[in-house]
């Protein structure tokens, strides 16, 4: 199985994007949601090396359904890390939202709800302290729309947003997470017995190696080769990033001016 290959220098890199966003935008530190998992934990300690521990919040949300570990994990990771962190329970919010809606909301329904409630708290803290919401959502997760829309794909920046989910491993290894958040298996924590994998219907080994090949524009015989599956499975996949474009665009609007958002009015990033 060919995966991708972390690149030297890939720490330096983010933490220099982390803290040159900061200077530009002049916001007075960073916020970001910590689930007890190697992605949220990689991140949290490059925005801390970046820009220091004191401008960086961490925000616990679980719920009522949450696993009772997973809060305990990130309280551990955020006292390892030395940022300060607050618990907001959002049990209440969902189960207004439940009576609001009186209907029957299935598990992925509630699921998204769930992460849009946490979003909508990581913003009020954004608004109040002046801050930037950090996402933490890996390439992987970002091509095949594995996210909320609105609820953990809202974010001001995305730093591990160019990195497979296997190379997010190679990242955390190099500065030093722990391996027993490495070794965790990745969930959302959105009901019991959840996981990424699970959800997805494949490992994220053989899912990195199909988007690397993807990427890299090979025909799809060539991409299960390189991946040890079968022609039908990497159709799937290159079927599901076409059909979760949308996740990762601005949206869209009938072409009426002379240059149009998202679609040829260029913004470069010079600003923020």
């Amino acid at each position: 199985m060919i995966l991708p290959k972390l690149k030297e220098g890939t720490e330096q890199i983010i933490e220099k994007f982390l803290s040159e966003k900061l200077r530009k935008t002049g916001a007075k530190g960073y916020v970001l949601g910590v689930s007890g998992g190697i992605d949220s934990d990689v991140v949290l300690r490059l925005c801390a090396r970046a820009v220091g521990k004191k401008k960086v919040l961490a925000l616990l949300m679980p719920e009522k359904d949450s696993p009772k570990e997973d809060l305990l994990d990130s309280m551990e990771i955020c006292k390892r890390e030395g940022v300060d962190y607050k618990v907001v329970d959002i049990t209440g919010p969902i189960e207004a939202y439940r009576k609001a809606i009186k209907e029957k909301i299935d598990r992925k329904s509630l699921a998204n709800i769930k992460a849009r409630s946490r979003m909508i708290v990581l913003y009020h803290y954004a608004n109040t302290d002046w801050r930037l919401v950090v996402g933490t959502s890996n390439k992987s997760e970002l091509l095949v729309g594995y996210f909320t829309k609105f609820g953990d794909g809202a974010a001001d920046l995305e730093p591990i947003g160019d990195l497979y989910k296997t190379e997010v491993r190679q990242l955390a290894k190099e500065i030093g997470i722990s391996d027993k958040i490495i070794k965790k298996a990745p969930s959302a924590g959105l009901w019991k017995g959840q996981t990424d994998e699970g959800e997805m219907g494949i490992t994220y080994d053989r899912l990195d190696a199909i988007l690397f090949g993807i990427e890299l524009g090979l025909a799809e015989r060539d991409i299960a080769e390189r991946a040890q599956t079968t022609v039908k499975e990497v159709a799937r996949i290159a079927k599901t990033v076409r059909m979760t474009s949308h996740k990762r665009k601005v949206q869209p609007a009938p072409k009426l001016g002379l240059r149009t958002p998202g679609l040829d009015w260029r913004e470069g990033d010079e600003d923020v």
